[in-house]
């Protein structure tokens, strides 16, 4: 199982690193066809260069850009982003106890799945309504047909119904072995490991 989940969370960072190269060289392309008719023009190499200054700007790159970045924000943050990544206020959560800590994940837990799945049945509906919606100008590459929305923000559903059972599954290991580790304990840790083979190397 830990490395079925280990190749898991090998294929979401690849997922999440491919789609930030696209939208990265999206963005070159954007610019490269917005200013190299300027640049051209500027030099007067209009003659010299007929083809280049001719080029128009591709308008459906800034709609695949948005696109994108709401693929990479959903997708990120359902399946790349652990839970300790995330910015907390903990300043009350680290100075009570363990029984405590625990007291404070599970509600926090329970909260964000209850949150999750009160919203769930509505959004999905919004989502499906949105099918009716589609692009402005980028097109399926394989139809030549504009992309419905809800095919857009179909992740947005995924990331609810994955954030959901992370959260389950965050409060019910709370309850069997404790409140997770903060970041100073999986630091002490990885310090004391690190100095056990190190003893080990040099005996």
């Amino acid at each position: 199982m830990k490395t079925l989940f280990r190749w898991g969370s090998r294929l979401s960072d690849a997922i999440a690193a491919t789609l930030l190269a696209v939208i990265f060289f999206t963005f070159l392309l954007q610019i490269g066809t917005r200013y190299t008719p300027r640049i051209i023009r500027s030099l007067g190499l209009e003659e010299t260069l007929p083809t280049l200054a001719a080029v128009q700007p591709l308008g459906w790159t800034l709609e695949l850009i948005a696109i994108l970045w709401v693929w990479v924000i959903f997708f990120s943050c359902a399946f790349v982003v652990r839970e300790w990544d995330h910015v907390k206020f903990d300043i009350i959560y680290l100075a009570v106890s363990r029984r405590m800590r625990t007291i404070f994940a599970v509600i926090s837990a329970v909260a964000i799945v209850a949150g999750m799945l009160y919203a769930l049945l509505p959004t999905l509906d919004y989502i499906d309504w949105m099918k009716i919606r589609k692009t402005s100008t980028v097109r399926n590459p394989f139809t030549g047909s504009k992309i419905p929305m809800r095919t857009i923000f179909s992740v947005y559903g995924a990331f609810m119904i994955v954030v959901a059972a992370r959260y389950a599954w965050l409060a019910i290991d709370t309850l069997r072995k404790g409140p997770p580790k903060t970041e100073l304990e999986i630091v002490l840790e990885a310090e004391v490991a690190a100095d056990a083979k190190a003893a080990e190397t040099q005996s």
